[in-house]
């Protein structure tokens, strides 16, 4: 029987705008299993973001329950979320968010030094990364010397640092053309191949195939298509 590892019941997200106030979600209730690839969709303004920012505990319903690993994240503290968001999730961002002054080695190295591993070990792990993802001869270039395929290379190599159990891809081939975007996907299902749970923003329709599963929103509700 497949495990569900993230579950959204009745989730909704309110932002106060003044005198009036804006529901970005509205009452999202959907599961995710372990080891599926989601492609959530949906046009500017849908909810997608902060659906995003919900799942990767950056952010708190403003009601509803959101269960990561059996955990309700809503009754943890602020630093049990913030433990919980390092051990249990990679992030993936269209913009790479990679830190320009440290080298590619350092950047991958970064969850891991903030997830108090010992040393030797997330030096160690970030050369196995580094050599999943093709970049062994890349580790002492800084992110401004890499192409952008290789800079989204090492994001998905930090992401991946603490072993989490999701990995959040926001537009992971918008920075990129087309050929290096399916370079990046071909990494994504296969991580996803050898058991990652994906889930993955994307507007384009043709990334979107990559993926079994598909969450269509629109003014934060879930639907059947677009």
């Amino acid at each position: 029987m497949s495990r569900v590892v993230a579950r959204l019941k009745d989730l909704t997200k309110t932002y106060e705008m003044g005198s009036s106030s804006v529901r970005a979600l509205d009452g999202l209730s959907v599961e995710f299993e372990a080891g599926s690839f989601w492609a959530i969709m949906g046009k500017s303004g849908s909810g997608k973001s902060t659906l995003l920012n919900l799942l990767g505990c950056l952010d708190r319903p403003t009601s509803g329950s959101y269960v990561l690993n059996g955990r309700d994240v809503a009754e943890l503290s602020d630093d049990e979320l913030s433990d919980v968001r390092l051990a249990n999730i990679g992030f993936i961002f269209q913009s790479f968010n990679l830190i320009a002054e440290l080298t590619v080695q350092e950047n991958i190295e970064l969850p891991g030094f903030y997830a108090d591993v010992e040393e030797e070990q997330y030096v160690a792990r970030a050369r196995e990364l580094a050599e999943l993802v093709d970049l062994s001869d890349r580790l002492q270039h800084k992110p401004t010397e890499l192409s952008g395929g290789q800079r989204q290379r090492v994001a998905i190599a930090r992401a991946l640092m603490n072993d989490p159990s999701i990995i959040l891809a926001d537009e992971p081939t918008g920075n990129l053309d087309s050929s290096t975007g399916d370079q990046i996907m071909d990494i994504i299902k296969d991580l996803n191949s050898k058991g990652k749970t994906i889930l993955m923003v994307t507007h384009d329709e043709d990334v979107a195939q990559h993926a079994g599963e598909h969450l269509y929103l629109k003014d934060g509700r879930r639907q059947g298509s677009l």
